[in-house]
């Protein structure tokens, strides 16, 4: 993703359990506590719509001063997180997002 969008920064591809798949990120970033994070605020997050009926989760966008991590579903076995600059043009993110997410989606589910 990062090749195509140069408001991307880094991404990992993470199990609904909170292992990881795959990951392009910072060498200083370990991907086991990356994962293990987004599986536990995908899952909260998935409760909070449930609860306050929202519908079906989409996205979750946590923005920091230093940019934006974005968690997504990637089918029922996967979530994509995706870390973009704090300007990122979020419209071109979701929808590469959305793409990668799809086929994601067909090679684990």
């Amino acid at each position: 993703m990062e090749a195509v969008n140069a408001d991307i920064q880094g991404s990992a591809i993470v199990s609904v359990q909170g292992l990881p798949i795959c990951s392009v990120l910072a060498r200083d970033v370990n991907d086991g506590i990356v994962s293990a994070m987004s599986a536990a605020i995908l899952s909260v997050s998935e409760r909070a719509v449930e609860e306050l009926a929202r519908g079906d989760l989409k996205r979750i966008l946590i923005e920091g001063v230093d940019g934006i991590i974005i968690l997504s579903k990637a089918g029922e076995n996967a979530i994509l997180c995706t870390l973009a600059k704090s300007d990122a043009s979020l419209g071109m993110v979701f929808l590469n997002i959305q793409s990668v997410s799809k086929k994601i989606a067909e090679l684990l589910d």
